[in-house]
């Protein structure tokens, strides 16, 4: 079976609710709103039976919850988010065989009960964070704990990259142009996240710690010399601020640290950057996701790009049924 481990759709109430809240949603609120299948059942069903032994593991797509509003309206929501996932499963354990939990990120308390609630009684098997929350890191005091309860859970916590064009691209401006905020953004927003979660010395106090990356790590694979011969060198570029302690203090290397993070396959049909992809995180670490349903075709395309890249590797057939469920079943205790 292909396991399509990262993926986005919204429950219908969840949607409804957002739209309500958010009439006027902009950039990739508004972009996901124009795709029927995120939230249309039947035009959903009918893409996915186009692929032979395929199911999704669904999550919500864009925008973060918090950007709804502060609690409680992001923590109704997520409520809201995780019972409309709950029932899609319970109703359609074929096609959705488990869900992602999404979390209030802007409210301390509630994200923690939310992240119980979710997994304890309905279910999940894991949970989705975004890249920064409200523009702060995911490692802040406020949000750290997210990680220890996780680890505890030993489930895994799916990354997604988080940016809009109020992000610019130079100080100078008010705003990014040319959705440079999405194509060039999106994989340094990953990057960015990934190395705070390194640099914080989350997986030295949590070894086992099992966070997927979508987008097969955003910019690290290509960025091997920079994360870990560059990274070899840390604080010999800095002047307000001794980094070489930090670096004694790690018990690895960056880019061993780097290495432990899952990746998933979701690169729009990019065949060598999914290579290399592979090759730096290793066929254990690598996960099957389209990213469906946001292609050109609104639905299907990245799916079918993505498989017939995985079905072309020159891996044995070992390693493909990896990729394709094996890894996922392991990680989600499916």
């Amino acid at each position: 079976m292909k396991l399509d481990l990262f993926n986005h759709i919204f429950p219908r109430a969840f949607f409804d609710k957002m739209v309500e809240v958010a009439p006027n949603g902009k950039d990739m609120h508004k972009r996901v709103r124009e795709i029927p299948c995120i939230v249309d059942l039947d035009e959903r069903f009918r893409i996915m039976d186009q692929f032979d032994d395929y199911a999704q593991v669904i999550c919500l797509g864009s925008p973060p919850i918090e950007v709804f509003g502060p609690p409680p309206v992001s923590t109704e929501m997520a409520k809201l988010a995780n019972d409309g996932m709950a029932e899609l499963v319970s109703k359609y354990p074929a096609r959705f065989p488990a869900f992602i939990a999404s979390l209030p990120m802007n409210d301390p308390e509630g994200l923690l009960r939310e992240t119980e609630r979710a997994i304890d009684k309905l279910g999940a098997v894991g949970v989705q964070v975004f890249t920064n929350v409200l523009g702060k890191p995911l490692t802040a005091p406020e949000t750290l704990p997210l990680f220890d309860l996780m680890a505890r859970y030993d489930r895994p916590i799916w990354l997604h990259p988080a940016r809009g064009a109020d992000f610019a691209d130079y100080k100078g401006e008010k705003k990014s142009h040319y959705e440079i905020w999405w194509t060039f953004g999106w994989p340094y927003e990953s990057s960015a996240a990934m190395a705070h979660m390194v640099f914080e010395g989350l997986f030295d106090k949590h070894p086992d710690l099992k966070v997927i990356t979508h987008h097969m790590g955003g910019m690290i694979p290509y960025f091997e010399g920079r994360v870990g011969p560059g990274w070899d060198l840390l604080g010999t570029r800095t002047s307000d601020e001794d980094y070489t302690l930090l670096l004694k203090k790690l018990k690895k290397r960056p880019l061993d640290y780097f290495k432990m993070f899952y990746a998933d396959t979701a690169m729009f049909g990019a065949k060598k950057a999914t290579e290399l992809g592979l090759d730096f995180f290793g066929v254990d670490n690598v996960v099957f996701s389209s990213d469906a349903p946001f292609d050109p075709e609104r639905g299907s395309a990245y799916t079918r790009w993505t498989i017939e890249i995985i079905d072309g590797l020159d891996i044995t057939p070992a390693q493909r049924h990896a990729i394709y469920e094996g890894n996922a079943r392991r990680l989600l205790k499916l």
